[in-house]
């Protein structure tokens, strides 16, 4: 369906780009969570948040 759109070369390149662009997206969701407060991120995530229990 993109081929029909964009053309064949476009969808190839796009094709080639796919893995690049996830792991930059990747490495900067881990970067954003290294710069900010993790804690406050890592709450939202199931398995991790019931490490972080305050003792209010």
């Amino acid at each position: 369906m993109l081929t029909r759109f964009l053309g064949l070369r476009y969808h190839w390149l796009a094709r080639n780009w796919v893995p690049p662009a996830s792991m930059r997206g990747a490495m900067g969701a881990v970067g954003l969570v290294w710069a900010t407060d993790w804690q406050l991120i890592l709450h939202w995530v199931p398995y991790i948040n019931s490490k972080f229990k305050r003792g209010d």
